[in-house]
């Protein structure tokens, strides 16, 4: 027995959506807490295990990589070399 095509026609997801759903972004406001998250940026690195029980905080990590860095010579346009 062959399926044949539904007469109905298929709604659009606009249709779908609930009222309340519907989100008019003529009407957005810019994230009052945007800014915020530009000023700290925080980047996660996983250490492998016999790192980590060397450096157990991100204090002892962050103060021994800027003390490196601080020693390797640096170029002209203050980039690593």
């Amino acid at each position: 027995m062959s399926k044949t095509p539904s007469k109905r026609t298929q709604n659009s997801e606009e249709e779908l959506l609930l009222d309340e759903y519907r989100f008019d972004y003529q009407k957005a406001k810019p994230n009052r807490f945007a800014a915020l998250s530009e000023t700290q940026r925080l980047t996660v690195v996983v250490l492998d295990e016999d790192v980590a029980q060397v450096f157990t905080t991100s204090e002892s990590v962050n103060k021994v990589l800027r003390a490196l860095i601080e020693s390797m010579p640096h170029s002209a346009n203050g980039e690593i070399s």
